[in-house]
């Protein structure tokens, strides 16, 4: 499916400790963190319920690139895990291996500072009623409409013509 780029320092913190605390551990053993925060990582995703089976995860913490493997039920459920992975503090790049049945890909957005679902909505859609659409597209990353104060990537929910709606 590709690789994605995400804001390194946003999202959720799995990881405990801030950059210098990370970056000085490091050079200590680089291969066991590496493996500790694929396998943080790996149960973060696997807490999110999406059906993915064999599921893989690494993770390059130099590079801060994530890769995901498996299969998933849905293209849906793949690009959600990709959200899930690069809405990881410290995860900068998610290369998505994961496998799943052909289906219309989504595209992304991007927050930014200011933005509602409501704005994001009127702006794709012509209408801001639709924000519920954008929110249940990135359920589980999102628990609630009105809680949208970090940066994040945010995936389109298909039309029903089939096509994918930019978000």
């Amino acid at each position: 499916m590709g690789l994605f780029s995400f804001i390194k320092n946003a999202g959720e913190k799995l990881f405990g400790k801030d950059e210098k605390e990370v970056a000085a551990a490091a050079a200590a053993n680089v291969e066991d963190l590496n493996l500790k925060a694929s396998t943080a990582i790996q149960a973060y995703i696997e807490k999110q319920n999406l059906g993915l089976t064999g599921l893989s995860v690494g993770f390059d913490g130099a590079s801060g690139k994530v890769t995901l493997s498996g299969s998933a039920p849905l293209q849906e459920a793949a690009e959600k895990a990709v959200l899930a992975a690069g809405n990881i503090i410290g995860v900068s790049d998610v290369e998505n291996n994961l496998t799943f049945p052909a289906s219309v890909a989504a595209q992304y957005h991007d927050e930014v500072k200011g933005d509602t679902l409501s704005a994001i909505a009127k702006k794709y859609y012509g209408d801001a009623n639709q924000y519920m659409k954008i929110f249940e597209a990135n359920k589980p990353m999102l628990s609630d409409p009105n809680k949208f104060t970090r940066v994040r990537n945010y995936a389109s929910p298909n039309n029903l013509s089939g096509t994918s709606l930019p978000v």
